[in-house]
């Protein structure tokens, strides 16, 4: 009985590296197993992995490209 308390207790950063990976955007089961070679440097890696959910705008365009873009006025020369 104790070496299954032990069990479930060493999980535990497993389970945590997983769940935060998988709100992230990641894989689950890929950090999941990371995390059994390497249990807290792997919840220090994932602590500073940029966010895949996070909600972009998308890219900036140039500012070539936005001159461009806006209609040209004619000119009376």
């Amino acid at each position: 009985m104790p070496e299954l308390l032990v069990l479930c207790f060493m999980l535990i950063p497993q389970l945590v590296a997983g769940v935060f990976a998988k709100n992230m955007g990641k894989s689950f089961w890929f950090w999941f197993f990371i995390s059994f070679l390497i249990p807290i440097v792997s919840l220090i890696v994932l602590l500073f992995l940029d966010n895949k959910k996070e909600e972009r705008q998308g890219y900036e365009l140039a500012d070539h490209v936005k001159k461009r873009d806006k209609p040209q006025l004619p000119t009376n020369s």
